[in-house]
This record gives C-alpha cells, sequence and structure tokens, in this order.
C-alpha cells in the first residue's frame, strides 16, 4: 500500500479514455468467446483463508497474534505442497521499535529457469489513522482487506499450482512489516527514510535465493472489497508497463474489466517499489483505487471497519482468476 503511506504521489490523476462503443463491443466479443486456460480459482476458498488470518486477531509484529498466523501461513503453504523458506529479522520501524518480523516464501517449480513472483503482506498496521473517531487512532486494525485479502487470494492459489504445475516456477512472498510506517497523527519532521514496506525492503537486499530473479512480479495489495476497482499504478506503469497490460488484458478476457479500469493513477509506496528499484524485478501493484474518497483508497482503509464485512467472493474471484491465468499462460 503505499501509499501504504500509501500516500498519492501525484496530485492529479491522469485520466485517459480507453474505449468508445466500437471498442466497447470488440472487447466483450473478444471476452464471450475467449477459453480460459488455468483451472478454475475457488472464491469460497479465498474468502475462507482471509476469514481465518482475521480470526487470530491484530497481525502485529512483536505480539502473540502475528506469530500465530505467521506459524499458520507456513504450515498452509507446506500443506500445499511448497517448499517453504521463513526470512527472518529485526527491522526499525519510524519510532525506533525494533520489530521482530519474518518474510514468508513459498516456492513452486524449482527446475525451473523462468519464474514468476507474487506477493503480498501479511501484517496488519498497529494504528487506525484514518479513523473518523479520534478515540481509535491509535488503536490496531483488522485487516481483512488491507492484509488479509491479497494473502487469501495467494493462499488459493497455492492450493491450485498443487494440483497442476504452470509451465513457469511460481514464488508467493508475504511479507512483513509493510504497514507500520509513521502514522498520520505523528511528527514527520524527525522521520529519515523509508517507513514502509520494511519486510520487501529487507528482502530486495537480502533475496531467498542468491541474485534471485524473476521474470516478473504481481503485488495483490486491498483486493478483496465489495467494488473494488484497480487502476493503473504510476510506479507499475514506469517499471512494468507491459506487464501491466498483459494483466489488464487478461482481466478484460475474462470479463473482469468493471474491475480493473484502463486509466491511469498516481503512483504509490508499497511493496513492489524496493522490488522494482532494489531487486530490479518488473512488478505491478493491483490495488483498490477509489475515486470518491479524499485519500484514494477504500472506504474503511485504516479505520477500524476494515473486517469481514468488507469482504467480497466475487471481488477475490476477479483477482484470483485473473492472476491464474496470467501464470498458466507464461511460458
Amino acid at each position: 500500500m503505499a501509499i501504504k503511506n500509501i500516500y498519492i504521489t501525484c496530485m492529479s490523476l491522469i485520466f485517459i479514455a480507453c474505449s468508445c462503443g466500437k471498442t466497447t463491443q470488440n472487447a466483450n466479443t473478444m471476452a464471450d468467446s475467449y477459453q480460459k486456460v488455468s483451472p478454475d480459482f475457488n472464491a469460497d476458498s479465498a474468502y475462507a483463508y482471509v476469514d481465518r488470518q482475521v480470526a487470530f486477531g491484530y497481525r502485529v509484529p512483536n505480539t502473540k497474534e502475528h506469530v500465530a498466523c505467521g506459524d499458520y501461513l507456513v504450515a498452509e503453504m507446506k500443506r500445499f505442497g511448497a517448499q517453504v523458506q521463513e526470512q527472518k529479522m529485526v527491522v526499525t520501524a519510524y519510532d525506533g521499535t525494533k520489530l521482530n518480523a519474518r518474510n514468508i516464501i513459498a516456492s513452486y517449480g524449482l527446475d525451473k529457469k523462468n519464474r514468476v513472483l507474487l506477493f503480498a503482506h501479511w501484517d496488519t498496521r498497529p494504528y487506525s489513522d484514518q479513523d473518523p473517531d479520534p478515540a481509535n487512532l491509535k488503536k490496531p486494525l483488522l485487516g481483512a482487506n488491507d492484509g488479509a485479502s491479497g494473502v487469501g487470494v495467494l493462499m488459493e492459489v497455492a492450493r491450485v499450482l498443487q494440483s497442476k504445475a504452470p509451465q513457469v516456477g511460481v514464488d508467493i512472498i508475504f511479507f512483513d512489516a509493510e504497514d507500520y510506517g509513521i502514522p498520520a497523527f505523528a511528527e514527520k519532521s524527525l522521520i529519515k527514510g523509508e517507513t514502509w514496506c520494511l519486510g520487501s525492503q529487507y528482502w530486495a537486499n537480502n533475496p531467498h535465493v542468491p541474485n534471485y530473479k524473476a521474470k516478473f512480479g504481481i503485488l495483490l495489495d486491498m483486493v478483496g472489497a465489495e467494488g473494488a476497482t484497480f487502476y493503473r499504478e504510476a510506479i507499475s506503469k514506469e517499471y512494468a508497463e507491459d506487464i501491466l497490460e498483459k494483466v489488464w488484458r487478461t482481466a478484460g478476457l475474462l470479463s473482469y474489466g468493471k474491475f480493473f479500469i484502463g486509466k491511469d493513477v498516481g503512483g504509490v509506496t508499497d511493496d513492489h517499489v524496493p522490488v522494482n528499484q532494489i531487486r530490479k524485478i518488473p512488478s505491478i501493484d493491483i490495488i483498490d483505487y477509489r475515486q470518491d474518497m479524499d485519500h484514494g483508497f477504500f472506504h474503511s482503509w485504516h479505520t477500524q471497519k476494515d473486517d469481514m464485512r468488507n469482504i467480497s467472493k466475487e471481488t477475490l474471484k476477479a483477482v484470483g482468476q485473473t492472476v491464474l491465468e496470467v501464470v498458466y499462460k507464461e511460458k
């Protein structure tokens, strides 16, 4: 979420008109005749994986709930047939707090040179600094959408990968300490360096495999809310425009165009930034953007209301099936 401060780096949004009547008609015709190559994505399973994470409570680093959820994720990915590595580390938060964090890496098809990287963050924010009630600002949040949704989708992707191997190797990473960035109520002048995405920054500098490379990466962040809209985020376009086009085109062919909007928006500080800038893997961010919200994100972002009431199986299906289709078409 970059923006995780997720702050929007472009003050103005650039919208590109991308359709006319004839173009829309042609696109609909193509979608109607398209035959997908990927196995079915089970939205019920993905929803259950999201719900199970939320049931642990607040997954904030240095808490027992965080440890328990991490253990669950490791066990599940092993159950899904992945080779799992835990990258444990101590990172420093914006206020000097030492955070016991771990990135969880699940790999498939280790014998395959061509690889695809899929990633999401699994921690939750220690503050509800966008909550309209001042009494809630310093309370942790459940992160059903902001945290659990991306992981839940990738867990179902992992289950599918176990049943049918694609032609490429796949690495799934659950990054930690993404959402411990400086809160809106804190003094900004004393902050040095990037306070968000601490786990992905660490991994980008210390990959689980020396000189790790992948053809491309796809980040899932806030991919479960009802009515989600995914725009073409600026940093994704800067570093991986061809991947952005591939994913959005695939979503259209699968008739998910109402979710994947062909318009450009500003950039966000998210886990794809260090993956692009440090690890040099062209990566995109599939992240829910809302034009009607001042902060640019879904209505319960960084509030006490980010719970299971936000989660839509239809949205999980659209994202998960699109990701699977991209992976299974890759060679």
